[in-house]
């Protein structure tokens, strides 16, 4: 067998002890077979015996049976000629001085010896010689019209309607044989005759002669349209679609002998070709005795209507049947290819007959090989809507310790299987994979098993792990699926889940969760604030600030976001976000207090005060107890400059002696050092105390040095200052009609320079009508600006005023 998978079926129909010579047959309904001793056997299509006929005591050469079935006409060694009835006991019967080789009955028309019998209109023969003087005919093939025989010499073709021989096909190797490798003849179709003799095939088609070309020659031709040879020799041929079926006699040389020996015969298929032919496939038949056969023991005839070939040897009869879907199954399943057996029975389901279950094969298969994934997916395909077959494959993957494998595939759609069996797996999972054991809670609905079953299992593995996220979440999950919404929330607080949120959402959990608030924020600052405010209605703002009294830097967050969304919701915390704002948002607190309008500023002033003297205070007291630096502290009292801090400082240091001696070093500068001296208490030994004092005489000296050259510096510019401003006053003043009067605003002079007139001119260069001033004030002879009176400026300023 050449190819994977052969074309042919191939079987046995039935054994004989005797030598088998000729088989004929009617398409379903008997085979007619000739004997080496003279019998005729009758036989069903399954190759049972019906009827036995006693014709000769010589062998059978050739039988032939009409379209019908009714008549068989028979021929042996030792010249008879029979044709009779099988259901009639009309008859015909002829002896002959010779061997008769070919038979051929049809209709009333009977030829053997290439002898035309016709029955006449008066039920009589008339004969007519077709063809004689070239040998023995070996074979005879008739089809509408044509008649074709094959003898010693060739293959000739008569046209029965014109009673024309239309042409001869000569032997190819005349080096054979022709009883030992006799030529093989069959009728493709009404004009096609395919001939095989020794090695070659000859492919003849007849076609009609133009009118022009007639003259004397038969209205027919033959063209040959292809020929070749093959590597064996040509026992049979039959026809299929465009393809050939030949009966191969084989010969092969032997490995340890130099002499040919007879091999089993093949049965090809090939594509014939111009020139060549390509082998499509190939099977070697076992019969028996096959190594004592010829090429002329072997026959092959075919059936049209059924698509079968009948091998006939001297000992056996095979029968050969185009492959059906059912036998390609078979062959995958024989080969182990169970994966495509079962997708060619899948495709061709209306045709198969045999395999049915070929998909529990499979599954069967791939337990047995330990391939558990891929049989529990192939239970999907295979197992459909069978509950009873799905709930057994559960059983049998428990059985081998593999439900995990079979789980995901289980049905959980239209069809579902009982409670118990979803419950067994995810009981499983739960010994030993837990995260396996949630991914089936999330992927099954809940309608197939029983929850509070389930519940019960996994709060019993929690009491031995109770700090399990993993079945912390599965039990949240199946409390939503059971509707106990504030137990799936109070796990999903603890775990900080992510869907802690969505729950409370979609299940309007927002009463349970007033006392948990801190909770969410700690989890996520941002979606808990804007869940808050989101939903005011339900929890209100009062009810928030409550909750986050203890927790300034989240109320913070809470009441900026509130602000941010609508500047007087939350006014009544205004003021309490000002030191929110100071100490965790700076950056945003003028923001807050420029669109504020219910913050009082001294508040506001009093109050950041207050913090910069704490944080201050905060500030020393870190250095003096954490760092221990007088120094430093020094240094930051002299940079703050505030007597509280001074205060402080000193207090802090009293009792610590090397903090007095850097006070006392340091302190003559900023304060005094009597308020430090006069707390110093009698008896401490203060270290490097006369030098201190020494330092603070000294410091004292040249504070007191310093203000006197301060004085001297101050009293020789004040002197200098006013003889300046004596000089500027005593300077005239220019006063012309572009002037005005400050009180009445005419011009400041008369138009008539002749007429008198007084006009009083003030230092600060503010002029008046002497009339327009007001009366003079309590002093007595001094009068003063008004305009700078009222504005309390000092002389000099209309200057200023007039300049600018």
């Amino acid at each position: 067998q050449k190819d994977a998978a052969s074309y042919f079926k191939c079987h046995c129909l039935r054994t004989f002890d005797i030598f088998n010579i000729n088989l004929r047959f009617i398409p379903f309904q008997f085979l007619a077979l000739g004997t080496h001793f003279g019998k005729v056997f009758l036989l069903d299509i399954q190759g049972n015996l019906t009827q036995k006929f006693e014709i000769s005591p010589v062998k059978i050469n050739q039988i032939s049976l009409d379209e019908s079935g009714e008549h068989m006409g028979i021929c042996s060694e030792d010249g008879k000629v029979q044709v009779f009835g099988l259901y009639t006991r009309e008859g015909f019967h002829e002896n002959f001085d010779c061997p008769v080789k070919v038979i051929y009955v049809r209709g009333g028309i009977l030829i053997y010896s290439l002898l035309l019998y016709e029955k006449n209109w008066l039920n009589r023969w008339k004969t007519s010689t077709l063809h004689e003087g070239e040998g023995t005919i070996t074979n005879v093939q008739w089809r509408a019209n044509l008649i074709a025989w094959a003898n010693n010499m060739g293959v000739k073709i008569y046209d029965i309607s014109t009673k024309q021989r239309i042409t001869n096909v000569l032997r190819d190797n005349v080096s054979l044989r022709p009883d030992m490798y006799p030529c093989s003849l069959c009728w493709k179709d009404n004009s096609t005759l395919i001939i095989g003799w020794g090695s070659s095939i000859k492919i003849c088609v007849v076609k009609e002669r133009g009118h022009t070309e007639l003259r004397d020659l038969p209205s027919r031709y033959v063209e040959i349209v292809s020929a070749f040879e093959t590597e064996f020799f040509i026992s049979g041929l039959a026809p299929l679609a465009d393809q050939l079926v030949t009966l191969y006699f084989v010969k092969e040389n032997s490995d340890h002998m130099e002499e040919e020996f007879r091999a089993r015969p093949c049965l090809d298929i090939i594509q014939p070709l111009p020139e060549g032919y390509e082998e499509i496939s190939s099977d070697a038949l076992t019969v028996r005795n096959f190594q004592e056969n010829e090429c002329r023991d072997y026959r092959l005839e075919h059936s049209e209507g059924e698509s079968l070939y009948y091998i006939i040897s001297p000992k056996d009869i095979v029968v050969a049947k185009e492959r059906d879907q059912d036998d390609h199954i078979d062959w995958l399943l024989d080969k182990k290819k169970y994966e495509e057996a079962l997708m060619a029975a899948e495709i061709s389901f209306k045709n198969i007959k045999r395999h049915e279950k070929i998909g529990m094969a499979y599954i069967n298969h791939l337990v047995e090989k330990g391939d558990y994934d891929t049989a529990a997916r192939k239970c999907q395909k295979v197992l459909g809507k069978n509950m009873e077959l799905w709930e057994n494959e559960v059983y049998r993957f428990k059985t081998i310790g593999q439900l995990k494998a079979i789980s995901q595939y289980l049905p959980r759609g239209d069809l579902r299987l009982r409670p118990a069996i979803y419950e067994m797996i995810l009981h499983e999972f739960l010994k030993s994979d837990y995260e396996g054991f949630a991914t089936l809670i999330r992927e099954w609905p809940g309608e197939l098993y029983n929850n509070m079953t389930i519940v019960q299992a996994v709060t019993d593995h929690l009491k031995k792990d109770p700090m399990n996220s993993t079945l912390l979440t599965t039990l949240a999950e199946l409390y939503t699926y059971d509707q106990r919404y504030d137990r799936a929330l109070e796990i999903y607080l603890r775990l900080r889940h992510k869907d802690v949120y969505q729950l409370i959402h979609k299940h309007d959990l927002f009463s349970s969760i007033e006392d948990k608030i801190v909770l969410l924020m700690d989890f996520d600052k941002e979606k808990a604030v804007d869940m808050l405010l989101d939903n005011e209605d339900k929890i209100l703002i009062d009810r928030v600030v409550e909750e986050l009294r203890d927790r300034p830097e989240l109320l913070h967050i809470y009441l900026h976001k509130l602000f941010k969304r609508d500047h007087h919701k939350g006014q009544r915390y205004h003021e309490r976000q000002i030191g929110l704002y100071a100490e965790y948002d700076r950056p945003n607190l003028l923001p807050f207090l420029r669109d504020s309008i219910h913050c009082p500023l001294e508040k506001v002033l009093r109050h950041f005060q207050n913090c910069r003297m704490g944080n201050c205070r905060r500030a020393l007291q870190m250095i003096m107890e954490e760092l221990e630096d007088v120094d430093k502290a020094i240094e930051f009292a002299k940079e703050q400059d505030d007597a509280e801090l001074w205060e402080d400082l000193i207090s802090y240091s009293i009792d610590k002696p090397p903090f007095i001696t850097g006070l006392l070093n340091n302190i003559g500068t900023h304060v005094d050092p009597i308020l430090l001296i006069h707390r110093i208490k009698e008896g401490m030994e203060i270290p490097n105390l006369r030098d201190s004092l020494v330092k603070i005489l000294q410091d004292y000296n040249l504070q007191i040095l310093l203000r006197e050259g301060c004085k001297k510096i101050l009293v020789a510019d004040s002197l200098s200052l006013l003889q300046k401003m004596h000089r500027t006053q005593m300077r005239g003043v220019r006063v012309d009609e572009e002037n005005i009067c400050e009180s009445c605003h005419a011009s400041i002079l008369p138009s008539d320079m002749a007429q008198n007139f007084s006009v009083v001119v003030f230092h600060c260069r503010h002029m008046f009508h002497k009339e327009c001033l007001p009366s003079p004030g309590t002093i007595p002879g001094v009068q003063f600006c008004n305009i700078c009176s009222a504005k309390r400026r000092g002389p000099g300023s209309g200057i200023l005023e007039m300049k600018k």
